[in-house]
């Protein structure tokens, strides 16, 4: 084998560190091809983040809108149709529709999607998306938080506390919430629970025409609970 550059025709090479004879005209010029790996590289960090990026607004762009399906939403080559007047059309192709909605400046809305064809109406989207979410927070305003009131008890307790606290009774279960009737006992009173169980019972019968036990007593340590709720 002759040496590199004892030939005129051979490419000039240059020998490395080790031994190795470089071709010169394979050799890759770094700075000159200004090469960006880093963007080149499917699995650098910038390109993971860029593809998460696109991705999570690909999938943004796609999410369904919120409310009744409505105009081009409507897959359904058919529709019942209810025009602005509240007049039933009956079955109607879709594209119709949307021209008759179009005709009046309204929308086409699927107010019963489900139904086979789905019942749409002709009607102004945005005030039924509000007159929806009024209807919506109304009925949240008129939800009954049911609470529960808890009244305590002693087996001796006199004639005058006692009437207090049964009108603290009434008046909760009047407001439509539940009450605990805790019976606490001390001392000897434990060896007398019978007692505070006829005192719960005369609770109990007192309140009969307008609460219904809803938790007969149960021992509970050194006290005696029983729950009473309104009668709906």
């Amino acid at each position: 084998m002759q040496p590199v550059g004892d030939n005129t025709n051979d490419t000039p090479g240059i020998k490395g560190a080790s031994g190795m004879v470089i071709d010169m005209d394979l050799a890759v010029d770094f700075s000159a091809n200004n090469h960006d790996f880093s963007r080149a590289n499917p699995f650098s960090f910038e390109n993971n983040i860029k593809d998460h990026t696109d991705s999570s607004t690909d999938e943004t762009s796609r999410a369904p809108t919120q409310g009744p399906p409505a105009n081009k939403d409507i897959t359904a080559t058919e529709v019942q149709l209810i025009d602005a007047k509240g007049n039933h059309l009956g079955e109607v192709p879709t594209s119709r529709a949307m021209e008759m909605a179009e005709e009046v400046g309204l929308d086409l809305v699927a107010i019963s999607p489900n139904a086979k064809p789905p019942v749409c109406k002709i009607l102004d989207l945005g005030k039924y998306k509000y007159q929806a979410q009024k209807k919506a927070a109304d009925a949240r305003k008129k939800q009954k938080v049911i609470e529960v009131k808890e009244i305590k008890l002693r087996p001796n307790i006199d004639t005058h506390d006692y009437e207090v606290k049964m009108r603290s009774v009434e008046k909760f279960i009047g407001e439509g919430d539940k009450v605990k009737v805790t019976m606490r006992f001390r001392g000897r009173e434990m060896a007398h629970q019978e007692l505070g169980l006829q005192l719960l019972y005369k609770v109990r019968d007192q309140m009969e025409e307008i609460a219904k036990v809803e938790a007969v007593p149960k021992t509970e340590g050194r006290q005696m609970v029983m729950v009473i709720a309104p009668i709906k």
